[in-house]
């Protein structure tokens, strides 16, 4: 028996705009990732293309070319989700190209982060250099949460700044040339949905033994009938 407001299925799933646009998007995406396969590519070989473009785009940042280099990172971040729906659509097994397309992420992510530090670094501007430094933990700990609360049973996606919006962030501070505006706003709210998703699994983790407690108070209670 479950007590009264707590149910296992009854939950609200929080708004993702990065899933929301996939759905949105996802004839356009299925054309493009179609075309790519027509083309005999493998998806894992838009995946490394994808790692290697925000070298790329990272290299531009540390010698301040602040808009060739967010248009480089801007064109791999549309690349982000063919490789997985390519890979759909040839039916191929699922877990190591979500395993390697994750981890490609991470690094894209950070690289692109560090070709900002080293600009930054390079105008003696430590004060940026400690914002990029923040930004890059905030963005490791929101990824790294949420793989190891799925790990134990309890997957989180809330919070107000997601991967998604991570890169909305600064892909436009880098066409704006203005990369210090979006580090500092990655290094705060990053580190702040990094506590939110700490919150939401420790939420989850009470419901569930909350749960599990009842339904051993009522399952396996002394007083029941074989006690009688």
């Amino acid at each position: 028996m479950v007590p009264p407001g707590v149910t296992e299925s009854s939950e609200k799933k929080p708004f993702v705009v990065s899933d929301y646009l996939r759905l949105r998007f996802k004839g356009i995406i299925e054309a493009v990732a179609n075309f790519l396969n027509h083309l005999g590519l493998m998806p894992n070989t838009i995946t490394t293309f994808g790692l290697f473009g925000n070298i790329i785009a990272a290299v531009l940042l540390a010698f301040g070319y602040f808009l060739p280099g967010g248009l480089v990172a801007a064109l791999m971040g549309a690349l982000d989700g063919i490789d997985g729906t390519m890979a759909r659509l040839r039916k191929l097994p699922p877990e190591f190209g979500a395993f390697a397309d994750s981890v490609s992420d991470r690094y894209s992510e950070l690289i692109v982060l560090g070709g900002l530090l080293v600009y930054f670094m390079r105008q003696d501007d430590w004060r940026n250099g400690l914002a990029v430094y923040l930004a890059a933990a905030g963005s490791v700990l929101v990824s790294y949460i949420r793989a190891r609360g799925s790990a134990v049973g309890m997957d989180t996606k809330v919070g107000i700044l997601s991967r998604f919006e991570r890169y909305v962030v600064l892909i436009a501070c880098l066409l704006f040339s203005i990369p210090q505006v979006g580090v500092w706003i990655i290094a705060v709210l990053a580190n702040i949905t990094a506590l939110q998703r700490i919150v939401d699994v420790r939420r989850q983790a009470k419901a569930k033994n909350l749960i599990i407690y009842t339904r051993g108070y009522y399952g396996d209670h002394p007083n029941r009938d074989s006690d009688r």
